[in-house]
């Protein structure tokens, strides 16, 4: 097993969670000590929860931290390995075999050759991170070619052979659970699932993410986000929302609306589905009346 005793300067929790706040990202102790030991071990990242609890911008924070690059592969249903892996640019192979005419060509040399997400971490692994977002999204197929190259960090080009990642490359997956993923594939992975934050976290996320955002502001906003949470809506307000929210109120409240009238007009950035908004139409006077400062 890779064992990285010390990842830029990161060696501990403690100094990673440390390193993440500068990103504009607080973490927990579990999220923290999960990726570190992910770091230090060479594992790849499995991230689990619900959409928009932060999990893609963990992976973002935690390349901006490592001062890398950040590679994302956006899974689908039907998301096949040439997305994700390579393709060869057919158009310019046949041109360069016209232009050729009678002479010989490599027509798989490297300036046919069109990088996807995983050669090109594997080519750079010393300076990227690949984001493997939304897992779930992809078919078990998918998931099952994944396996080889999270355990090997190699892929076969038939053309051109086997390429190798001179170094472990820092992996991060995300998951919505819409689909249990395999076992072998969690294996493979250190493991976190992440949460809803609490009232005091998310506020303080708030305030961070939007500066120009009071704290009461940020705290009306959190509260009237968890009533919503616990509602039976088909799209939850995440991290994100809470955010724009709150900025929202705060430029309505800046151009003379009223407090709670700023709330209750920008809740378009909160709910983003007309289902949802026509069923909390009716209590959402009172919700936000709870919440307001």
């Amino acid at each position: 097993m890779t064992f990285r005793g010390n990842i830029v300067g990161i060696d501990s929790p403690e100094a990673l969670e440390r390193a993440l706040r500068t990103a504009y990202y607080l973490a927990d102790e579990g999220l923290a000590t999960a990726a570190y030991l992910a770091l230090a071990l060479g594992k790849p990242l499995l991230l689990e929860g619900a959409p928009g609890v932060g999990k893609t911008e963990a992976a973002k924070a935690i390349a901006a931290v490592l001062g890398r690059r950040l590679i994302r592969l956006q899974c689908y249903e039907g998301i096949d390995a040439s997305a994700a892996l390579y393709e060869w640019n057919y158009p310019r192979q046949m041109l360069a075999i016209r232009q050729a005419g009678e002479e010989s060509i490599d027509i798989y040399g490297e300036t046919f050759l069109i990088e996807r997400p995983m050669l090109a971490s594997l080519r750079a692994p010393d300076s990227t991170v690949l984001l493997i977002d939304e897992i779930d999204r992809a078919d078990q197929e998918f998931e099952a070619f994944l396996l080889e190259f999270l355990s090997d960090f190699q892929i076969s080009i038939p053309e051109r052979g086997t390429v190798r990642a001179t170094e472990r490359p820092v992996v991060v997956l995300t998951s919505n659970r819409t689909r249990d993923l395999h076992e072998a594939l969690r294996r493979r992975c250190v493991y976190h699932w992440i949460d809803y934050p609490t009232a005091e976290r998310e506020a303080r996320i708030v305030m961070m993410r939007a500066s120009s955002v009071a704290e009461a502001t940020a705290r009306a906003v959190v509260a009237a986000v968890g009533k919503l949470r616990r509602e039976p809506l088909s799209k939850a307000p995440g991290i994100a929302e809470a955010v724009d929210w709150a900025e929202a109120a705060t430029l309505l409240h800046a151009r003379g609306a009223r407090w709670p009238d700023a709330f209750k007009r920008s809740i378009g950035v909160a709910l983003k589905d007309e289902e949802d908004l026509t069923f909390i139409s009716g209590r959402l006077d009172a919700l936000i009346a709870e919440a307001a400062p």
